[in-house]
């Protein structure tokens, strides 16, 4: 009874010992890795914008030039996957009475928006002109992605955890230590596609010029070194 108690006294204490053990040492670092692609498709979000006295016939008038916008992109073998609405608007036009006492409704504007993936970008340009033909008066945005980024992204992984371990390194010879074992590597993100600064090859319409540049798809992860 006396050496069992005695084994689960000594079972505890170092256990207790234990748990007062220095913790790790560990180097923690965050490593980035960019690729820059040359985009192969893009989103615009364009629309029309119709303004009439009342608002049924602002409405009529904003429909029918959608009708011809909708088939121009049909006409433009834009798929209808590739098409989606983002907004539809019916709004007062506000002015001012006669007197300037106070505010009166001079009529109303209807707007419908559509975002539109365009595949084929070499034809972004023709496409647009195309649009602005058949009644597109509003542009809001252009942006250019990738359509299949994971090569992309895999490259900018790969980048990102040599970024880390070149990084590891410097810190380790700095201090003068030396790194042990990986303990933990976690994705800190992936970042979608986005416009890089340098602009470089061009999709030229002989109706209007676009510029494609590069999108850059990057990558973070946190890597966790054992300290020797």
């Amino acid at each position: 009874m006396i050496k069992s108690s005695l084994k689960l006294f000594l079972c505890f204490w170092f256990l207790g010992q234990a748990s007062f053990a220095d913790p790790l040492r560990m180097i923690t670092i965050t490593g980035t890795g960019t690729v820059a692609v040359a985009p192969d498709m893009a989103m615009v979000t364009l629309g029309v914008r119709s303004q009439a006295e009342t608002a049924g016939m602002a409405l009529t008038d904003n429909s029918t030039q959608m009708a011809a916008v909708f088939a121009a992109l049909k006409a433009a073998q834009i798929k209808a996957r590739d098409i989606q609405t983002s907004q539809l608007n019916l709004n007062p036009v506000w002015g001012r009475s006669a007197d300037n006492a106070g505010r009166k409704i001079d009529g109303y504007e209807a707007s419908n928006q559509v975002t539109v993936r365009v595949r084929q970008l070499d034809s972004l340009g023709t496409v647009l002109d195309q649009l602005a033909t058949a009644g597109v008066n509003s542009i809001q945005s252009v942006s250019f992605s990738v359509d299949k980024p994971k090569p992309h992204l895999d490259d900018a992984r790969l980048q990102a955890v040599r970024d880390a371990q070149d990084k590891a390194d410097q810190y380790a010879n700095a201090a003068g230590v030396k790194l042990g074992p990986i303990q933990s590597i976690r994705e800190a993100g992936v970042a979608s596609p986005r416009p890089m600064a340098r602009m470089g090859a061009q999709a030229m319409s002989a109706d209007v010029p676009i510029a494609g540049g590069e999108v850059g798809l990057s990558a973070q992860v946190t890597i966790e070194f054992l300290i020797e």
